[in-house]
């Protein structure tokens, strides 16, 4: 029998709903099928694994996306702040340029 990524994954979670990782294996995963339930484990990485420097790109673009302008900078704001403090410089670099991207974007609105 072959088990979807999906399906691994939530088996996954369900043994250890605190990894950050298969929270976050999830929230890209469900960025393909299910909008919501993207944004739900996104939101629980937010909440509850601020730490988890892999998060903020993803989810700020996730937000943009969703035109919800104000959240998504937020979450930059905040991932940047993150990054720094665990210096990942290369995920603040990523971060930072996302950041001026939608900061362009935004203005030309």
């Amino acid at each position: 029998m072959n088990i979807s990524r999906l399906e691994l994954l939530l088996q996954y979670y369900k043994e250890d709903p605190n990894d950050p990782f298969t929270i976050y294996a999830l929230a890209t995963e469900y960025l393909k099928s299910d909008v919501q339930k993207s944004v739900n484990y996104f939101s629980i990485l937010l909440d509850n694994h601020e730490d988890y420097t892999g998060t903020y790109y993803h989810a700020a673009n996730l937000f943009f996306k969703l035109g919800q302008f104000e959240k998504a900078e937020e979450i930059y704001k905040k991932g940047l702040e993150i990054t720094l403090k665990a210096k990942d410089m290369k995920a603040n670099q990523e971060l930072r340029s996302a950041y001026n991207q939608f900061l362009d974007e935004i203005s030309e609105d």
